[in-house]
């Protein structure tokens, strides 16, 4: 019977495939690990918040007990660190797989590519019980199985040194010249051992040198914010817990449909920023075109008592799947923009039945309002075209949806109101101009209500609900400042863009609003 002893050792082109795939996989474990490390308040409670598979109740458990979550999350961390180390270096590389495998099994169980329960970022595609946490675990399983470090690695290094210091003792008389002198040169620290047993080191240097230049960058980054402390998206990441929270927003109804007085904006969510020359801001809303951030985020509203989203219909099929899956209820008014924009920035008006099938899009969805976007009717209505407000109104109304317009400039509500159109309620930028980049005398992203005291003044005599966006100016005014200014000219609601570690004191904020004495003239039309 052969021995397993005896099997060929691992060589040539088979050894060096193996070799670069553990590297690429420790360098992967080693950067999720450093990278969370690194950031501020990083938790997976997010990602196991959202778990929604059977063993559901005991992640959402973990991620409701800050004693027990702190303790994972340190798990977790220095166990992707421990293995990235282990598969690059070489090194106890079996205990690395395994504690890989660990893990990568309970990122697994967490949150399982099913029909219907299937997580990962946005545009990573789409995963079917397979996806890319079972491809890396199969991965470590055969390195587990086959040991590379034996033969290029920290292990082939340190073996070689024992072996050197058993053959400086004196060797057995009972073994031949021969044979002494064959032990001896195996056991020699020669170039080639060098070079096998410290093999990974180039490419940890590589890493070391990665991650500075990147972290660099990033420093960079933050030492040239413009107006970082001052905006109303300005954090320190002083996460406020839902312990914190004072209470829920208040509801309204427009016609038989209750809203809360507070929408959570979709901007941020779908990528418009409004980032003027804030550098750091695209880097942030990449970091939130994840799926289950998505998630995470419309379910804490949900807990705030936020049940809106205002978003375009690009979220559509999250929101789909957000329901479909049981995460939440939350729902969601569609804006409905018909414009294309060349390289200048010039608009114009997108194909109709296009236009109409971005609005059927949201109405199959389930959207329960739909409203023409702000500059979308400022479009239509400056360039004497209101027959296509009106087609798209009737449109939205004739599959039961409450319909609305939204608009930038007052001007534009003003023609709409003269044209006769009939709506559920109105959509108007809301924000006074006493912060700097407002005095820009060119507009440069940075002002969207360009006459607030004819607003305040026209809008008080509408008779439908107004709801008031873009009320923090996208970052220049604070949301306690927004907010009032907002609900006290009128609006009888706020759409706000807010991140998740936002959201709890900016439901705080706007419930002590609300509930103080508002020195409001318009009645409240919801």
């Amino acid at each position: 019977m052969r021995n397993l002893t005896d099997e060929k050792p691992l060589k040539g082109i088979r050894l060096y495939v193996l070799f670069f795939l553990r590297v690429a996989i420790g360098w992967h474990f080693l950067y999720e690990g450093v990278t969370k490390l690194m950031i501020p308040n990083w938790t997976s409670a997010d990602y196991l918040q959202i778990s929604g598979w059977i063993f559901a109740p005991f992640f959402h458990w973990i991620a409701e007990t800050p004693s027990v979550l702190a303790v994972v999350d340190w798990i977790n961390i220095i166990g992707l660190i421990i293995v990235g180390l282990a598969l690059f270096l070489g090194f106890f590389e079996r205990i690395g797989a395994a504690i890989g495998i660990g893990l990568l099994t309970l990122y697994w169980i967490a949150n399982p590519p099913f029909v219907r329960l299937d997580f990962g970022v946005i545009t990573e595609g789409h995963y079917l019980v397979v996806d890319k946490n079972i491809i890396e675990l199969i991965a470590l399983v055969f390195l587990f199985l086959t040991p590379t470090g034996k033969y290029l690695g920290l292990s082939h290094f340190l073996r070689k040194n024992r072996e050197q210091k058993i053959a400086a003792q004196p060797l057995p008389a009972s073994l031949s010249p021969a044979m002494q002198q064959e032990f001896i040169s195996r056991a020699a620290l020669d170039r080639r051992t060098l070079l096998r047993g410290l093999s990974a080191i180039p490419l940890m240097g590589a890493f070391g040198f990665a991650l500075a230049k990147k972290k660099q960058w990033e420093s960079y980054e933050e030492r040239n914010l413009v107006d970082a402390v001052t905006g109303a998206s300005a954090k320190n990441l002083n996460i406020a817990s839902l312990k914190e929270l004072k209470g829920t927003i208040p509801m309204a109804k427009i016609k038989d449909v209750p809203f809360s007085r507070l929408i959570l904006g979709g901007n941020l969510l779908s990528g418009w920023a409004h980032s003027r020359d804030l550098i750091y801001v695209s880097q942030l809303v990449k970091a939130y075109h994840q799926k289950e951030k998505i998630f995470a985020t419309l379910l804490l509203a949900e807990k705030c008592g936020i049940n809106t989203l205002l978003t375009n219909p690009i979220l559509c099929s999250l929101i789909d799947e957000y329901w479909k899956r049981g995460i939440g209820k939350i729902q969601f008014i569609s804006d409905c923009a018909g414009l294309n924009y060349d390289n200048t920035g010039k608009p114009s008006p997108m194909n109709f039945n296009e236009y109409l099938d971005k609005v059927k899009k949201a109405i199959d969805t389930g959207a329960v309002a739909c409203y023409i976007q702000g500059e979308t009717a400022d479009y239509y209505m400056e360039n004497g075209k209101p027959e296509a407000i009106a087609k798209v109104i009737d449109f939205i109304r004739s599959n039961g949806l409450l319909v609305g317009i939204g608009a930038h400039k007052i001007e534009t509500i003003k023609a709409c109101v003269d044209a006769g159109f009939k709506t559920d309620f109105w959509m108007k930028t809301m924000h006074h101009l006493n912060y700097w980049s407002a005095n820009n005398p060119e507009w440069h992203d940075n002002k969207f209500c360009f006459n607030p005291e004819e607003t305040i003044r026209y809008i008080k005599e509408l008779p439908e609900p107004v709801i008031g966006f873009k009320v923090m100016a996208a970052g220049a005014i604070l949301p306690r400042d927004g907010f009032r200014y907002a609900f006290e000219n009128g609006a009888d609601f706020v759409c706000a863009g807010m991140y998740d570690f936002q959201m709890v004191e900016d439901v705080n904020i706007a419930c002590d609003i609300l509930g103080s004495d508002l020195k409001r003239e318009r009645k409240w039309m919801a």
